[in-house]
């Protein structure tokens, strides 16, 4: 599972949750290397293990041939306090990594392949996404 090597802090501030007031990706929102990508049409918070699935699903689809480049790295620091601990004494550890994803973000980009065969494995590697996608073809 991807996760950074060393981070500046190890909690991060709980981000603004209502949908309606954060806006669209300006980063990220074009084909740079594949042919082919995914690209989220909804808000989410994408987990490491989340990332790390989807891949395996593309991959697997698309065969040896392919390339996959994911342009998404799970950087946010979530914490969780353990079960059956009261409120208050401060906040939890870190559980584990994931990436604000925001709509018209680039998820996966894929190579090698026919249209067919890429369509089929971006749809399998967005079902395992907390949030919808589509697929998109380089310009």
């Amino acid at each position: 599972m991807l996760f950074p090597k060393k981070v500046k802090y190890r909690k991060w501030q709980t981000a603004r949750k209502n949908p309606e007031k954060r806006g669209v990706a300006t980063r990220g929102t074009k084909i740079s290397m594949g042919e082919y990508g995914l690209k989220a049409t909804t808000q989410a918070r994408v987990t490491s293990a989340q990332i790390e699935a989807a891949r395996k699903a593309i991959k697997r689809y698309a065969g040896k041939t392919s390339k996959v480049w994911i342009r998404v790295f799970p950087d946010r620091p979530v914490t969780r306090k353990a079960a059956e601990v009261g409120m208050g004494k401060g906040k939890g550890d870190p559980d584990f990594f994931c990436f604000d994803v925001e709509p018209g973000r680039i998820l996966f980009e894929v190579s090698g392949v026919s249209e067919e065969i890429a369509k089929e494995a971006l749809r399998k590697g967005g079902t395992k996404m907390p949030l919808k996608t589509r697929f998109s073809v380089k310009i």
